[in-house]
């Protein structure tokens, strides 16, 4: 039997906050820490020549919280640097998935600055301020102004904010919880998921290639 080969990662990257606590850090210098680990395992999928890296940056509700702000203001203050050592050796293309809505206009606009590129080494989709019923009314929304677009599974899937970039082999979620937190649901329909207790900035190589392995192993059924 032929090992199974991973196109589209997924990862939940959660635990910043309880790592700041944990480490006697503030909560941005957590975020920081999660920030430089996303760098590391980009590094890494590379390197195993996984193509696309779909991670969950912050949901629909979490925007509504303090902690949104210090996510904003890193933003700022860092994406610079981040892109510069991002791309330094590779050809990286960066998608930004979610709703616009709430976001401020400077988020907005670095957003915006992102140049597509092409026949990147790999696609980085960063899931911001996403629901999953957000995703379902902007593709109804689509449909309604694009009157004389026919309904079915393919005009349905070039719709959704991912298009039509294969669904993800995997999705890791850090930081102990076993849930999916509204996560690209319309996405996951036969996604192998692996759930760890490791806080989101301690993820290591290491326990990347352990799960690569294990999912290599894994004998995929669709279907019941």
């Amino acid at each position: 039997m032929s090992l199974n080969k991973v196109n589209h990662l997924a990862l939940i990257m959660d635990g910043n906050q309880r790592w700041a606590l944990i480490n006697k850090k503030n909560k941005l210098e957590g975020y920081l820490a999660g920030l430089n680990n996303l760098k590391f395992i980009i590094d890494k999928c590379i390197e195993k020549k996984i193509k696309n890296l779909t991670v969950y940056a912050l949901s629909s509700e979490n925007i509504k919280r303090a902690s949104s702000k210090i996510i904003f203001n890193l933003i700022i203050d860092k994406h610079k640097e981040f892109l510069k050592e991002l791309l330094k050796n590779n050809i990286i293309n960066i998608n930004i998935i979610g709703e616009k809505t709430n976001i401020p206009k400077d988020i907005l606009n670095i957003f915006k600055s992102l140049i597509k590129k092409k026949n990147p080494t790999i696609n980085l989709n960063i899931v911001f301020n996403y629901g999953s019923l957000d995703e379902i009314v902007y593709i109804v929304n689509n449909f309604i102004i694009n009157k004389n677009k026919k309904i079915n599974k393919n005009s349905v899937r070039s719709s959704m904010y991912l298009g039509n970039i294969p669904d993800p082999d995997i999705l890791i979620r850090t930081g102990g919880y076993q849930r999916l937190s509204n996560f690209i649901l319309l996405n996951l329909s036969y996604t192998e998921l692996f759930f760890t207790n490791t806080l989101w900035p301690d993820f290591s190589h290491n326990e990347l290639e352990s799960i690569l392995l294990k999912f290599s192993k894994v004998n995929r059924n669709y279907g019941l």
